[in-house]
């Protein structure tokens, strides 16, 4: 039996079968106070020129101050960063209390501990149903060289990829 594409339980199932990459998008206010998000939804765009993207729920009330920056850095979690990315996902408080950082040229935050970062202007961002698609310029990127597993999200769970 095929449930009705409308059915979001159903829909979260079928799609929860594709495995996706975790980020933190992280940035700075205008004071200079550090930014970040957790997100599940992290692509390559385009090589030529260098694009990458990311969705972000209209619900968020981080990435406003993200977008009013004009900037973001997302920072490849490794598979032991799952304490960090819980500190991400949730709205409110000092989601930067006791993490190790430094800043990109651009200053926004690269979090120690990341495979890779990728520094980005943001581009465009495009309202798509309850999610915006939020386009980057890839100006500087990085990574940490390490032979390690990121950390995936895969039928609703946080898994590290085996070898």
């Amino acid at each position: 039996m095929t449930a009705p594409a409308h059915d979001p339980t159903h829909f979260r199932t079928v799609l929860g079968q594709f495995c996706t990459g975790v980020v933190v998008v992280t940035s700075v206010d205008d004071a200079g106070s550090p930014l970040g998000m957790a997100v599940g939804s992290f692509t390559s765009v385009s090589l030529d020129p260098p694009l990458v993207a990311f969705f972000v729920a209209h619900t968020s009330t981080t990435f406003p101050k993200i977008a009013a920056s004009g900037r973001f850095c997302a920072n490849i979690l490794s598979h032991d960063q799952l304490d960090l990315c819980r500190a991400f996902s949730k709205s409110g408080g000092d989601k930067f209390a006791g993490i190790g950082w430094h800043p990109t040229d651009s200053g926004a935050p690269v979090l120690d501990g990341a495979h890779g970062w990728i520094d980005c202007a943001i581009d465009s961002v495009q309202r798509l149903g309850d999610h915006d698609l939020v386009v980057g310029r890839v100006e500087q990127l990085d990574t940490d060289g390490a032979d390690e597993s990121p950390l995936v999200f895969y039928r609703a769970g946080f898994h590290a990829l085996q070898r």
